[in-house]
């Protein structure tokens, strides 16, 4: 069990977390499919859990590497880029629009989709391994996720029509890679 505590280990206890994160995205995207979108959310907030548990492991027990940082941007790319955007296209935009309204949603959808990849690639390139800034320049992705989600509630409990969580999806899209400073947890 050595190798848990072990920061050149691919497996140490972070990065289990990380894994933990990444079967927690792949099970949310397997419920969304299935149409169950409450276990489909579960599973997200798990991810998100372990999301914020991988780090504070990882700084604890001084286990922090450069392939923990590039399995960590992997798994938010899977757990709060994918899941989210599929999430809202099954459960919204597949089923209240057609025609021109759902190519917009799909364009949107990919924006989403390019715009967390992006900002991603950028936090691993001014990353260094170990440190930890005190503010995020732009919405992190796990917060873009939330904000998503919070959306979908809008949609579900609100009456927001699906082409308000559109205007919603941009907006967040575009914050992910503004100059937007959020405090670091």
């Amino acid at each position: 069990m050595k190798f848990l505590f072990t920061p050149s280990s691919h497996f140490n206890l972070a990065n289990m977390f990380t894994f933990v994160n990444i079967t927690s995205g792949l099970l949310a995207t397997f419920f969304t499919i299935q149409n169950n979108y409450v276990v489909a959310i579960i599973f997200a907030w798990i991810a998100g859990a372990f999301d914020i548990f991988d780090g504070k492991i990882a700084r604890k027990y001084n286990l922090s590497n450069e392939f923990g940082i590039q399995l960590d941007s992997f798994a938010d790319f899977l757990s709060f880029v994918l899941v989210p955007v599929f999430f809202i296209f099954q459960a919204i935009y597949s089923q209240s629009l057609s025609g021109l309204g759902l190519i917009l949603a799909g364009i949107v959808s990919v924006y989403y989709v390019i715009s967390g990849l992006r900002r991603l690639i950028e936090f691993n390139i001014n990353s260094d391994v170990g440190e930890v800034e005190k503010y995020f320049v732009g919405v992190p992705t796990p917060m873009g996720a939330i904000l998503l989600f919070v959306t979908y509630l809008a949609y579900n409990y609100l009456a927001l029509p699906a082409l308000g969580v559109i205007v919603f999806m941009i907006l967040i899209a575009w914050s992910l890679n503004s100059k937007i400073k959020v405090k670091h947890l």
